[in-house]
């Protein structure tokens, strides 16, 4: 039987691409041959001739219109509510999913409002609505909920009476079941919510994509990496994902290692934060020593040939709820050095399969990665320890046949439930 899913995104597109439009990209890939159809909802974008990598896999994908309900903010503001977080309110997705015929169940992966409006509209058609937490809720750093308030503090919003209307304050607590990639963020949902159905559900890695040899590719793309030693962070351009951290060190890790290259890639989400990082790249003089890429699509033979051609991954990010970049450094052979954040300090065992640092303490940071570059064989042992954990707890098609038990179980919960109200 073809189960017909309705996904809800607050944001696709597909030129800034980043890890929860992968994250969702492999979760579609693992459950189509498993006859779960997606159709995919999401906000309307201005075309801007980048290929989309959903559609070419064959995904339904419908946009509405969508607004950030808030007066007194300038479309700038607005434009990057909409990229990391915004709380946008759409009727058209009503009018849309009422007129959807066939669904099975709904699952949003967007909170507020229009996961509110997935919520109204699974009671309505009396189906299951699952909830997928991609940047956490409850798992936050201070300063990354502190930016998220001050972000919202700013003019009028005139969404909320809609936001109650929608019920988007009871999203979770009325879900029929919660799924997030990460444990802490999980064991804090489920003292908040005792009674809820919460899943853990790590995002996968398609170990043979990362296989293939790509360094070519990536080398002639960016001839800038020919015979140098890579350092690459990938992540978008985003002040959560501190690059500018990375930059700050930068002087230093090559007083040491000359022949280092340090390498953003990543589509720029925050334009004032991109002109800043820049700015400071051009006056600490490194202007031949950084390079940054732009956004590479998923899959992209560039991207995972830089994975290959690189000494180490470094994610410096302030949150990171899960780590999807460290699985694929793996997968490609490559070591990582992560930011103590909950998602990266579940998946390393520092010194074992990589090595973990804390932001307010940078030294540890630079002795880990000099031993990663003057220890090639110990990278390696580590690098490996990585690839044998992402291959045998990670492949895309095990978890992917997760969510689709998941689903099964809420369908025939939910048949019982309206066969014994008949009695």
């Amino acid at each position: 039987m073809i189960m017909r899913v309705v996904h809800i995104l607050r944001k696709y597109n597909p030129a800034e691409w980043g890890g929860t439009e992968t994250a969702v990209q492999r979760l579609f890939d693992g459950l189509r041959p498993r006859g779960v159809t997606p159709i995919i909802y999401c906000p309307r974008i201005k075309q801007n001739g980048v290929r989309d990598p959903l559609a070419e896999a064959g995904c339904t994908i419908k946009r509405f219109r969508a607004c950030v309900p808030v007066l007194g903010i300038s479309r700038a503001e607005k434009q990057q509510m909409i990229s990391v977080g915004g709380n946008l309110l759409s009727f058209d997705l009503i009018r849309s999913l009422l007129k959807e015929p066939d669904i099975s169940l709904i699952h949003t992966h967007a909170l507020g409002r229009l996961g509110g409006i997935g919520l109204t509209m699974a009671h309505r058609k009396k189906i299951p609505l699952v909830v997928t937490i991609h940047g956490g809720v409850l798992d936050l750093p201070a300063q990354v909920k502190q930016d998220f308030d001050k972000a919202g503090s700013r003019g009028l919003e005139w969404g909320k009476v809609f936001g109650a209307l929608l019920h988007s304050r009871r999203l979770l607590p009325e879900a029929d079941a919660i799924l997030t990639c990460n444990h802490r963020e999980a064991a804090l949902l489920q003292r908040k919510f005792p009674h809820q159905r919460i899943q853990v559900q790590p995002h996968g890695v398609p170990m043979h994509v990362f296989e293939e040899d790509c360094r070519e590719q990536a080398r002639a793309a960016f001839p800038q990496i020919r015979h140098k030693h890579v350092l690459l962070a990938i992540g978008r351009i985003d002040p959560v994902k501190n690059q500018g951290w990375l930059i700050e060190r930068a002087p230093a890790i090559l007083f040491k290692h000359p022949d280092a290259l340090l390498v953003l890639a990543g589509a720029c989400t925050d334009e004032s934060y991109g002109k800043l990082l820049q700015r400071r790249i051009d006056e600490l003089g490194l202007e031949n020593q950084v390079l940054l890429t732009g956004g590479l699509p998923p899959g992209d033979p560039r991207l995972i040939g830089l994975m290959q051609d690189a000494r180490a991954v470094i994610l410096p990010s302030i949150s990171e709820t899960f780590g999807l970049v460290l699985l694929e450094a793996w997968a490609a052979g490559v070591p990582v050095l992560s930011s103590r954040t909950s998602g990266a300090s579940a998946l390393i065992r520092h010194g074992e399969n990589g090595w973990l640092f804390d932001l307010a303490d940078p030294q540890p940071f630079h002795e880990a990665l000099d031993r990663m570059l003057l220890y090639p064989a110990l990278a390696k042992q580590l690098a490996e320890a990585g690839r044998k954990l992402v291959a045998e707890n990670y492949d895309i098609h095990v978890l992917a046949n997760r969510v689709k038990t998941l689903y099964e179980q809420l369908l025939e919960e939910k048949h019982a439930l309206r066969h014994s109200s008949r009695r």
